[in-house]
Order: C-alpha cells, then sequence, then structure tokens
C-alpha cells in the first residue's frame, strides 16, 4: 500500500428538504385545515478516526463527499426523513485543516473520535407550521436551507511514542528492525527510507511505538533532498532518539546540521527530550569509540557518559538504549493522560464565524 500523509478533499453537506403545502377535507373533521409537513433535515459530513487505516491513499483516487438532501414534507403533516450524513473515515492522528492551512479545524488522536465538518440545511417549514388562531388556511410552504460546501485539508501525523532522526545512512532502519518486527528496506546508499515506517517496541514488560523517518540533509527545510515535511509524523512523540553515524569523520556536524534542521522546522522540535546514540560501533575500535563520544557528547553540551554507544548491526548496546527510552516514554505518558477518558461521540462543528 502507498504511504499517502496529506490530501485535499471537497464536503458538502445536504440540502434541507421542501416543506409541503396541502389541505385535508375529510368527512370525520370538521372543516379540514393545512396539514403540510415539514421537510426533513440534510444530511451532516463528519470526519471519523479509525484504527484499521494508517494513510490518506484512498482520498487519491476520491476528492468529493456530499451528504443526501432531506426528504421533502408530505401531506398528512408528514415530516420528510433526515438525509444520509456523508462519513470520511481517517487514521488516527489525522489533522484536518482549512483550505489555506491556516487553522486546524480537528485533530483526531482516538479511535472513533467523530467531528462534524459541515452541518445539513434545516428543511423548510410546511404550511402546517403556520396554521393560527387568526391564519386558518396558509398557503406558505418554505424551501429547505442549502447545506455548507467547502476544501479541506487532511494531513496525518503518525501517532508514535519516539521517533528516530539522523541524516542519511545513520542506521535508522538497521536499528528499527532489530529492536521491532518492522521490515523497513535497508540498503548502503541514502535515501533508501522514502516514507515513515512504525514500529512496535517491547521493552521492560511494556511496548512502545518508535517512527523511522527518512533522513534529513543540510537545507532540507529549504527543499534539500527529501525536504522536512516528514517530521510532521514525530511532533506527537515523547522523545527523538538523535542517531549518529559512527563513521563519519565529523560527529559533532553531523549533529549541528541536524539540530539546524529540526529548530528551522518549529513545532517545538527542536524542545523535546533528545537522546543521542553513535552508532556502528561494531566497525569501530574502542578508542575510536571513547574520541568520537567525547566530540558528540561536547557537540551535545553533555557528559560523554550520556551518549549511547550502540550498534543496530550487531544488537551491541541496543538493551541498554530501549531501557532509557522506556523511561522517556512513560514520562511522557504519565505527563499526558488525560484524567478521564476522551469523548468518541460527536463534538461541536467547526464554526465558520470565529
Amino acid at each position: 500500500m502507498k504511504f499517502l500523509d496529506e490530501a485535499k478533499i471537497f464536503i458538502k453537506s445536504g440540502n434541507g428538504g421542501r416543506g409541503c403545502l396541502s389541505f385535508r377535507r375529510e368527512k370525520s373533521v370538521e372543516f379540514g385545515g393545512p396539514n403540510g409537513g415539514d421537510g426533513g433535515r440534510g444530511g451532516d459530513v463528519l470526519v471519523e478516526a479509525v484504527p484499521a487505516l494508517n494513510t490518506l491513499i484512498d482520498y487519491r483516487y476520491r476528492q468529493h463527499f456530499k451528504a443526501r438532501t432531506g426528504a421533502h414534507g408530505r401531506g398528512k403533516n408528514m415530516t420528510g426523513a433526515a438525509g444520509e450524513p456523508a462519513v470520511v473515515k481517517v487514521p488516527v492522528g489525522t489533522q484536518v485543516l482549512s483550505e489555506d492551512k491556516s487553522e486546524v479545524i480537528a485533530d483526531l488522536t482516538e479511535p472513533g473520535q467523530r467531528v462534524i465538518l459541515a452541518e445539513g440545511g434545516d428543511g423548510g417549514f410546511g404550511n402546517a407550521h403556520y396554521k393560527s388562531s387568526t391564519n386558518r388556511a396558509p398557503r406558505r410552504a418554505d424551501p429547505g436551507w442549502p447545506g455548507a460546501e467547502r476544501w479541506v485539508w487532511l494531513r496525518l501525523k503518525l501517532i508514535a511514542d519516539a521517533g528516530l532522526v539522523g541524516l542519511p545512512n545513520a542506521g535508522k532502519s538497521t536499528l528499527l528492525a532489530a529492536v521491532s518486527h518492522a521490515r523497513p528496506k535497508v540498503a548502503d546508499y541514502p535515501f533508501t527510507t522514502l516514507h515513515p515506517v512504525l514500529g512496535v517496541v517491547e521493552a521492560g514488560g511494556e511496548a512502545f511505538v518508535l517512527a523511522d523517518i527518512p533522513g534529513l540533509i543540510e537545507g532540507a527545510h529549504e527543499g534539500a533532498g527529501l525536504g522536512d515535511r516528514f517530521l510532521g509524523h514525530v511532533e506527537r512523540c515523547g522523545v527523538l532518539l538523535h542517531l549518529v553515524d559512527g563513521a563519519e569523520e565529523d560527529v559533532a556536524g553531523a549533529y549541528h546540521t541536524l539540530r539546524a534542521e529540526l529548530a528551522a522546522y518549529g513545532a517545538d522540535l527542536a524542545d523535546k527530550p533528545e537522546l543521542v546514540a553513535l552508532n556502528k560501533i561494531d566497525i569501530l575500535d574502542q578508542d575510536a569509540i571513547e574520541a568520537r563520544a567525547v566530540v558528540l557528547a561536547e557537540a551535545a553540551g553533555c557528559a560523554p557518559g550520556r551518549i549511547l554507544r550502540i550498534s543496530g548491526a550487531t544488537g551491541a548496546g541496543l538493551p541498554g538504549l530501549l531501557g532509557v527510552l522506556l523511561t522517556h516514554v512513560q514520562a511522557h505518558r504519565a505527563a499526558t493522560r488525560p484524567a478521564t477518558a476522551p469523548a468518541t461521540g460527536d463534538v461541536q462543528p467547526w464554526d465558520d464565524s470565529k
């Protein structure tokens, strides 16, 4: 399945049904009178987060979603049926943005969460509605109100507890494959990872989700390489694991390059808790490992002992790495855990007037 994390769609809620103009004259009903029913309400357009989806590829081929019009009112005071809603199903972690991307309309972070994007139009009144003591035979019936329509953007941001970041060929995919059952593409050339990959990691009797994103190069925020749009998939992470290639001659330069890209992207990524790991120690001798760890620690502004020495290829240092990652993940979960379970029903619709 092809990965797609952004799509533009058109939504239109249903129009309200037309009210009915009708009179009755029955043998058993003296004088008869108006009996035109009201029109039914048009269907809403809703967006719903479902756990079975992990990409927006469906919206590459279908961009228009329209709810049904409400049924028209009928005689004998019969109100028209409400129109069927249109439900746009998206992966958990999807944001709905306005057409110019200046406003976040909805952020769906829980399975089953639903938000009304466009309310259906109200049905028109039938002539029975206008009957009064002074107007016994009204000849007025209203048309239904039109529904709302607009273009919106869907943007997927993966839900992960920890994120892997680094330059191309830092060994991120190899590490993800070593600590989880994910099978990302691994090769000895840059940009083997072209879209984010998630893996479930088990450590200390608990499980957490680790996200691997395409590598960043200098100038990614200006469009170099694959750009930096994929950083949106680690915005929700509680901790970032910064992987530095131990075979790199200038490990400090590699670290500063990535930090500069995180800062240029924004969204407080540069302020997230960070773990720094020196990867590929299996191809270095002990003296080279320690020397590069010291240089990297100076660049990161921490003690050399805080630099994790690992090898995704041989598994060296991975148990310690997972233990530290789990500690940060647990702290993030405790800090963000809601006091009460979030409601998954309909919420207030988007208000255009704001």
